[in-house]
């Protein structure tokens, strides 16, 4: 329905990170160069109102209103010499920034 794509990177990554009975939530916030950004962090509880998107054993967790803005989107993880981030491709985005972090619809 939501279509959330997993790379095999960002699978690895957050089978690692999610170990301890925590889940993976992806929201959108406004800021960045662009107007919204993603955001990621891990969570102890569902909460009333998410989104769960179950994938490889992963259950990510989205906000109703966060899933329209990155629906039919795809989740890598990178690690190269700037650092270690996870990166969404976004075929809802209509402008993105040049570091990937933000974009506007």
């Amino acid at each position: 329905m939501y279509n959330i794509k997993l790379t095999k990177n960002s699978i690895k990554k957050i089978l690692k990170i999610t170990k301890k009975k925590l889940y993976f939530r992806i929201y959108i916030i406004g800021g960045g160069c662009n107007g919204f950004k993603y955001n990621f962090k891990l969570e102890k509880k569902i909460k009333k109102n998410d989104i769960i998107i179950k994938k490889n054993n992963i259950k990510i967790l989205i906000d109703y209103i966060s899933i329209k803005y990155i629906k039919n989107g795809k989740i890598d993880y990178l690690e190269n010499l700037e650092g270690s981030k996870f990166v969404v491709n976004n075929p809802n985005a209509k402008t993105t920034c040049s570091c990937g972090i933000s974009f506007s619809t």
